[in-house]
């Protein structure tokens, strides 16, 4: 009877539906994690704090460039029909570990933001257990599907495909793990106005939606209309029922909203992005660095020193020396801003005019 379900053909239709659509799910969360390899450490990160597990940087850097790695490489092979039978069992087994945690992590675990699609689509926590509600059976369709193929029965093309789709996938997110994105998603990309778009992440933020309660005189049902709707006003079809107001409280806190900088003195943040000329701030990540990156912020400090301009370097060590050009800033904000351990960022009059990765630095 199994078998016979296998090979019925509004079954085959549906299975490479899910195939394909799975595919392109995990081609394209993994197209932007192996891009911003950095954000799925910080996401990682998240989950190890909620789940109080401590790992070293290094563990938890490989894993995030190999997470990256397997859902492009499998979203890959699945499009292409390369070994589906063994891409199918890895699908299926992540799918039930991914819609176990997330369901943890809107219920008893909370995790803000599962980093499921890099910085491409932020994700409530319910948000991203929904989604893996709808892949998991998915997953089950067409891995039920090609069940009875041998799962390590590669032919000598499917195998040099899989080693090609490995080796571009763990390239890709080792580049970008050294350097800084291609693409970049982030709030603080460069040409941003920082001020200005944190004013218009807490105006979004504190903005209530006021919706209007009419009653239809003919028929009696109740229909909500905004503000910017006029169909009410026509009080001979509508009878107003009562005023609401909605707020979004269960978005995903803006990231822009988290920069925050400090000294000695207290919060410097609005002294920092009302500077007046370029500002260059040395990002590292503590004092203690080799010689490629005290070489690298030499000649930043040679540049400014000949061309003008002011340098500040920021850190999420606490210096309290009143005498030092050292700012505070958190060690998670920092690496969501620059994507490294150690760099540099423009700013001029609180826009952000170039990013640099210390290996990158044009001076």
């Amino acid at each position: 009877m199994a078998h016979a379900l296998r090979n019925r053909r509004w079954y085959r239709y549906l299975s490479h539906f899910c195939r394909v659509v799975f595919a392109l799910t995990f081609l394209v969360s993994g197209f932007y994690k192996a891009i911003d390899p950095w954000g799925t450490i910080l996401a990682m990160r998240n989950y190890l704090v909620a789940y109080d597990i401590t790992a070293p940087d290094w563990l938890v850097t490989t894993l995030s460039i190999w997470l990256s790695c397997a859902e492009l490489m499998m979203g890959c092979m699945l499009l292409f029909k390369v070994r589906i039978r063994m891409a199918s069992v890895f699908a299926v087994l992540s799918m039930i570990f991914f819609t176990v945690l997330t369901f943890l992590s809107a219920t008893i675990i909370p995790v803000e933001d599962c980093g499921c699609f890099g910085e491409l689509v932020r994700l409530t926590p319910w948000q991203s257990f929904a989604k893996n509600a709808v892949l998991l059976p998915m997953a089950l369709c067409f891995w039920y599907r090609y069940r009875p193929d041998r799962i390590f029965a590669f032919s000598k093309l499917e195998f040099s495909l899989m080693c090609f789709f490995f080796t571009f996938a763990m390239s890709m997110g080792t580049y970008h793990y050294l350097h800084l994105p291609l693409i970049d998603m982030l709030p603080y990309k460069v040409g941003v106005n920082i001020a200005e778009e944190m004013d218009k992440a807490r105006a979004k933020q504190s903005a209530e939606e006021v919706v209007l309660l009419y009653r239809n005189i003919r028929t009696g049902r109740i229909r909500e209309f905004s503000l910017d709707d006029k169909a009410w006003h026509n009080d001979k079809r509508w009878e107003w029922v009562e005023t609401r107001v909605k707020s979004n409280n269960n978005s995903v806190e803006p990231m822009i909203l988290e920069f925050y900088i400090s000294n000695h003195e207290g919060d410097k943040t609005a002294e920092i992005l009302s500077h007046e000329g370029k500002l260059y701030m040395l990002f590292m990540a503590n004092s203690e660095y080799d010689e490629a990156v005290q070489e690298r912020f030499e000649s930043v400090e040679q540049y400014v020193e000949n061309s003008g301009g002011t340098i500040i370097y920021i850190t999420p060590e606490n210096i309290t020396d009143p005498d030092s050009n050292i700012y505070n800033m958190d060690s998670k904000t920092m690496k969501t801003i620059l994507r490294a351990d150690y760099g540099l960022v423009e700013l001029e009059n609180g826009t952000i005019i170039g990013k640099y990765n210390y290996r990158d630095i044009p001076y």
